[in-house]
């Protein structure tokens, strides 16, 4: 994937490269540290990715995605968590609050890869898990949660429950992280039958999901919240 950084801040801008660099799949085309400059390279040439900073001088980083068309997934980078809401109105791919560490930056750029593939593949309806003697078919448009239990994972759909031997680690590899997101030790949620989130827990219908704080950055990132 062709991708640019548009970074203010120097020390931000070179820990970037390097987290860039360290990425087989990520090729760095051009750095800018200002966003006049990214907008009229943008401009002329085509690509795939953006790390973008939202505090800069003359063009904030909301105001060059709002200037122009940006066919690019884009990744914000900022120390100011208050933008999030208004990154994720204009479809931003992940938001990196600073100071991020390389396993984040890496899952925000899975989220990217993943999107790039997707949008060149059919999307995925639906998986099967093992399940006593057969495989289950599960409907991903049914799936509401994953819960943990002991050796076995109970998963809560709209046509029922279904218990299976399979791991979380497995799961997670056959449900795409956009659909359904590891919140817990011991949960998994589908993103699109959250109700709400109070105080750490997610609501879905008359169930409350503790988000524990492994997993509580990556959440928040991939729902747009604080």
């Amino acid at each position: 994937m062709k991708c640019i950084i548009v970074e203010d801040e120097p020390l931000a801008l070179e820990r970037t490269k390097e987290y860039v660099q360290k990425l087989p799949w990520l090729q760095l085309t051009a750095a800018f540290d200002n966003s006049l400059d990214a907008l009229e390279y943008l401009r002329g040439h085509s690509v795939d990715l953006l790390f973008l900073d939202i505090q800069m001088d003359e063009l904030t980083g909301i105001q060059l995605l709002e200037s122009v068309d940006i066919q690019a997934q884009v990744i914000i980078t900022s120390a100011y968590s208050e933008y999030a809401l208004k990154g994720y109105e204009l479809r931003v791919t992940d938001y990196l609050l600073k100071p991020f560490t390389f396993a984040r930056f890496v899952q925000a750029t899975e989220r990217a890869r993943e999107n790039a593939t997707r949008q060149s593949a059919p999307e995925k309806q639906f998986i099967f898990v093992k399940t006593e003697y057969r495989l289950e078919k599960i409907m991903l448009d049914e799936l509401l949660y994953i819960e943990g239990m002991r050796d076995y994972r109970r998963i809560h759909t709209t046509r029922g429950r279904i218990m299976t031997l399979q791991t979380f680690g497995e799961l997670e590899q056959e449900i795409p992280a956009h659909i359904a997101l590891r919140v817990h030790k011991s949960y998994m949620v589908a993103l699109a039958r959250i109700d709400s989130v109070e105080r750490e827990r997610i609501r879905i219908g008359e169930v409350l999901i503790p988000v524990s704080d492994t997993y509580r950055e990556a959440f928040w990132g991939a729902i747009g919240g604080k």
